[in-house]
């Protein structure tokens, strides 16, 4: 069966700001915000957009960043401002407050990815909208065993649950208004992202209960959730496990930048604006 989706058929929203205080990785770096990162040379929000943009299935990108009119015009920026189809919009400091006002004024479907997310291919979201079907909230995620028999090097967030521990993908599929009761939720506990456990906790005792015991795989407990809100969630395991691989620390862009090195991948990516 072909589960690809329609041509042009999904607006991605790539999310490009930075949060309040210090941020000891941009500063490292000198820039002005994380999306100008240069990974091999090339600032992480352009490897980021042309992966979407090679992707058949997308049509308009949004690009959601602080200051995103003066983004719009770093020069190395140039072919996405001159692109048609990418839109550079204002957020603000919440991520899911950003992400409602969008889909509170566009139909969906959205494909949600991050500025650091430098090793994103279109062959990954090719596979995450495979598995995306019949859902209204879809997350991708990497099993701990997939990672790690690849990079065993690369330390990751984990949430250990029956049958494996995963780390987020940093790749999210929102049907449209249908996701807005988790957004608003996950206004509430967004602080506490990095934190498996206290997010779990969020859902109510029984989730928790069942996570704790390991009595839940990730499909079920993610469903679990899901009816809460009256939707459809699921998780979409990712085989790539560069899928979960994404610009936190030093030493991600150390690993990320060899990467791309052992695929000769080390110049700038082809402009797709012409």
């Amino acid at each position: 069966m072909n589960n690809a989706m329609p041509v042009g058929s999904i607006t991605a929203i790539i999310l490009a700001g930075h949060r309040p205080g210090p941020d000891p990785l941009r500063d490292f770096y000198g820039v002005a915000t994380k999306a100008l990162i240069p990974i091999a040379g090339v600032p992480m929000l352009r490897r980021v957009a042309d992966a979407v943009r090679a992707a058949p299935a997308i049509g308009g990108i949004i690009v959601l960043a602080q200051n995103s009119g003066q983004l719009a015009q770093e020069p190395a920026f140039a072919s996405l401002a001159n692109d048609p189809r990418v839109h550079f919009a204002e957020a603000d400091d919440g991520i899911s407050h950003s992400l409602s006002a969008v889909i509170d004024r566009m139909a969906g479907p959205f494909l949600v990815t991050t500025a650091d997310h430098a090793l994103l291919t279109p062959a990954m979201i090719a596979a995450f909208l495979a598995g995306v079907s019949g859902a209204d909230v879809a997350a991708a995620m990497v099993e701990q065993r997939v990672l790690l028999a690849r990079y065993p090097q690369s330390r990751r967030t984990w949430i250990k649950l029956r049958g494996g521990a995963w780390s987020g993908a940093n790749l999210f599929w929102l049907r449209g208004a249908q996701a807005r009761p988790v957004l608003d939720f996950w206004q509430g506990i967004e602080r506490d992202r990095k934190k498996g456990r206290k997010i779990i906790a969020a859902f109510g005792p029984m989730l928790m209960l069942g996570a704790g015991l390991r009595l839940l795989t990730i499909q079920q407990a993610v469903a679990r959730a899901g009816r809460r809100f009256g939707v459809a969630a699921r998780i979409v395991p990712m085989s790539q496990a560069e899928a979960c691989i994404d610009a936190d620390k030093p030493d991600d862009i150390a690993l990320i930048e060899q990467i791309l090195a052992d695929r000769g991948e080390t110049a700038p990516v082809r402009d797709l604006s012409h």
